[in-house]
C-alpha cells in the first residue's frame, strides 16, 4: 500500500486562504511597525539640550502650546507672522524663552519643527542646541550665544537639576541670583533666601498660582527634601488700609543682608546703640511688619514693626532708653504719648512710648507697647513716618505654621504710589492681591515648638497673584520678567 500526497492542480492556489487569526495578526503588524519606521525621520525631542540653554540663562520659562492659544508674540518677533503661524501650527509640547546676561529674550522651540534632518535650513539668527533651536534677537546676541556654546560646562545638579526637570515637563519659572537683582530692584536685599530657583506655574480664572523651591546658596547641591503639604493661605483680601503684610519666625530671614553689611551695621550700632547682643537679640525675634497708605503728610506711606520679645524685656527697655538718647542728641524731640485707664494702658504706664518729631513738628515715628488681642505678653511695636496708632486690637506677631515667610500685598495699590520696583512685571504691577508663603526645607521642631531650619538654605514656596480684569488671558502672561537694556519683546500673549 502506497501513501501519496495529493496534487494540486494549476500550481499553489492564490490568493492563499489564511485564517482571520493571521490576517489580525498582519494587519496589527501593519500598524505597530509603520509608524516605528518613520521615528528615524520624525524624532520626538526630549529637550536634551536644555540644560546647556539654562546654563546661559539667567532666566528661563517653560510654556505649554495648545490649539486655543494664538500665535505668540514673541515667534512673531523671532520668526516672522506668516513662518510663525506655520510652526506653531506644527507645535506640540512645551516651548521656551531665556534671557542672557544682555537682557534680550531669546526663543526656544524643538528643531524637529524645522524637518527631520539636522541638515535643514533655519532662520536667520538661529542655532541648533543638540535637539532644540535657539533665535536670537539680535546678530550681537547670535555672536554672543556662539561664543557661549564652546565652552564647557558643568551638568546642573542638585536644585539646578530639579528645575531643568520642571522646565521639560511644566509650565514653570527658573531664575538665577542675576534676574532676581534685576526684577526686584532696591528690593533685592530682602529677597537673599530665595537667590535661585524655580516655580511651577498656573492659571485659574482668578489669576495665577504657583509652587517650587528656592535656593540662598547660589549652585545649590542639597538633595530635595520631602516637601510638605501646602499651607492654608489666606483667602481674605488685605485691607485696604494696608499696603503689605509680611511675618516671619525671625527677622533676620527678612533684614539677613542688611543687618549682616558692614556699611549699614556699623551706622546703626554708633549711632543708634544697636551694640552686637542688641543686634542678635534683634535677629532672632518672631516679627509682623505692615505698610500703610498716608492720605496727608510728608510721607507715602508708613512703615510698621512687631516684634514678639517675649517675657524678657529687660534688654529692650535698655536699649530704647538709648535709642532715645542718641534720637534726641540728633534734634528731635520726644512726646510722650498719653495713656488711657484700660488693662492694656496699665502695662503701658510699666513700659512707656515715645513719639519723636522734627522741629516743625512733623512725626517721624515712634515705639509703643501692645497688648495682642489673643493675650500673652506685650508685644514692642515701632513705627517710622506717622505717629503712633491708637489702642486698637493689634494681630500677634506670628511666624507662619512651619516656620518661614508669610506675605500679603496689594501690588495695583503700592504701583500707584511708585513704591514698587520699576522693572516689576506688568502682570504683577496690575495685580489686586499678592500671597507668598515660604517654609525651611527641612526644618525640624525645637523643644520650644519653633521651627529650626536644617541649615540646608533651601525654601519651598506657594504663591498666588489675584488679577484684575485684562484683556490679556492670564494663562498666557509671562509671571516675571527682568528689565532689558536695549529694547525687549514683549511677552508672550501680551498686546
Amino acid at each position: 500500500m502506497t501513501l501519496s500526497l495529493p496534487r494540486w492542480k494549476g500550481g499553489l492556489p492564490w490568493p492563499p486562504r489564511l485564517g482571520p487569526l493571521p490576517i489580525t495578526s498582519a494587519v496589527i503588524a501593519l500598524l505597530v511597525l509603520a509608524p516605528a519606521s518613520q521615528l528615524h525621520r520624525f524624532p520626538r525631542s526630549n529637550a536634551e539640550g536644555l540644560e546647556r540653554v539654562v546654563a546661559m540663562a539667567t532666566l528661563v520659562q517653560s510654556f505649554q502650546s495648545t490649539d486655543v492659544r494664538p500665535v505668540p508674540l514673541l515667534w512673531q518677533e523671532r520668526l516672522g507672522a506668516e513662518p510663525a503661524a506655520r510652526l506653531w501650527a506644527r507645535q506640540r509640547g512645551p516651548w521656551w524663552q531665556f534671557w542672557g546676561r544682555e537682557g534680550s529674550a531669546h526663543l526656544v522651540v524643538p528643531a524637529r519643527l524645522f524637518g527631520p534632518q539636522a541638515s535643514m535650513a533655519l532662520p536667520e539668527g538661529a542655532l541648533r542646541v543638540d535637539d532644540l533651536v535657539v533665535i536670537a534677537p539680535d546678530p550681537l546676541s547670535e555672536q554672543t550665544l556662539q561664543q557661549q556654546l564652546t565652552r564647557t560646562s558643568r551638568p546642573p545638579r542638585g536644585l539646578e537639576q530639579r528645575c531643568v526637570n520642571l522646565l521639560r515637563t511644566r509650565q514653570a519659572v527658573v531664575w538665577t541670583k542675576l534676574a532676581l537683582a534685576q526684577i526686584s530692584g532696591d528690593l533685592a536685599p530682602l529677597l537673599q533666601g530665595f537667590q535661585q530657583g524655580c516655580l511651577t506655574v498656573s492659571a485659574e480664572a482668578d489669576g495665577l498660582y504657583w509652587q517650587g523651591e528656592a535656593s540662598a546658596k547660589p549652585d545649590s547641591v542639597v538633595a530635595a527634601s520631602p516637601q510638605p503639604p501646602e499651607p492654608a493661605r489666606s483667602r481674605e483680601p488685605l485691607p485696604e488700609n494696608l499696603l503689605l503684610e509680611v511675618a516671619g519666625a525671625r527677622l533676620d530671614q527678612l533684614l539677613e543682608a542688611l543687618l549682616s553689611n558692614a556699611v549699614i551695621r556699623r551706622p546703626l550700632m554708633d549711632r543708634y546703640g544697636l551694640d552686637q547682643t542688641a543686634l542678635e537679640r534683634l535677629k532672632g525675634t518672631p516679627f509682623l511688619l505692615r505698610l500703610r497708605p498716608q492720605s496727608k503728610g510728608p510721607f507715602l506711606a508708613s512703615l510698621e514693626l512687631q516684634l514678639a520679645v517675649g517675657e524678657d524685656r529687660s534688654g529692650w527697655t535698655g536699649w530704647l532708653a538709648t535709642l532715645g538718647q542718641a534720637l534726641e542728641s540728633q534734634g528731635l524731640s520726644d512726646q510722650r504719648s498719653s495713656t488711657g485707664k484700660s488693662g492694656a494702658s496699665a502695662v503701658q504706664a510699666k513700659l512707656p512710648s515715645s513719639l519723636w518729631l522734627r522741629e516743625d513738628g512733623t512725626p517721624l515715628g515712634g515705639w509703643r507697647w501692645v497688648v495682642p488681642a489673643s493675650g500673652g505678653a506685650p508685644e514692642l511695636l515701632f513705627v517710622l513716618g506717622a505717629g503712633l496708632p491708637g489702642g486698637e486690637r493689634f494681630p500677634a506677631a506670628m511666624a507662619p505654621a512651619g516656620g518661614g515667610l508669610s506675605l500679603r500685598a496689594r501690588p495695583s495699590a503700592l504701583s500707584e504710589l511708585g513704591l514698587l520696583p520699576p522693572d516689576l512685571p506688568a502682570v504683577a504691577r496690575r495685580s489686586s492681591q499678592l500671597e507668598m508663603v515660604s517654609a525651611p526645607a527641612g526644618a525640624s521642631r525645637s523643644r520650644a515648638g519653633s521651627s529650626q531650619s536644617s541649615g540646608s538654605g533651601l525654601s519651598w514656596l506657594w504663591g498666588s497673584l489675584r488679577l484684575e480684569p485684562s484683556p490679556a488671558s492670564p494663562s498666557s502672561i509671562s509671571p516675571l520678567k527682568p528689565p532689558a537694556k536695549a529694547k525687549d519683546p514683549p511677552q508672550p500673549g501680551e498686546r
